[in-house]
């Protein structure tokens, strides 16, 4: 399966300052520990805010769909990005 074909997930990680990260991968699981791994292969962003927890994961298709969601959810405020992880703001009605 080419990278094209792959269904991709937008995730908002939590860190230990309270502030959400938001990201797109394949694979979830393998992108929080190499987020909170000493390896080098996390966002140089999160160094020093860990600990890290997912807060929120959705799918979004293939890659281009996915960059284009965590674009939009970049654009969102702190309180908006918190209505989403708490589920009262759907993922589907963001502004485009």
């Amino acid at each position: 399966m080419g990278e094209s074909e792959q269904c991709w997930t937008l995730y908002l990680i939590r860190c230990g300052d309270d502030s959400l990260y938001t990201g797109i991968t394949t694979d979830v699981n393998r992108r929080l520990k190499e987020h909170n791994g000493d390896a080098g292969k996390g966002a140089k962003s999160l160094r020093g805010k860990r600990p890290l927890t997912l807060a929120f994961e959705a799918r979004a298709g293939d890659r281009s769909a996915a960059l284009k969601l965590e674009y939009r959810v970049k654009q969102l405020s702190k309180t908006e990005k918190e209505a989403l992880v708490s589920r009262r703001l759907d993922i589907n009605e963001l502004p485009a």
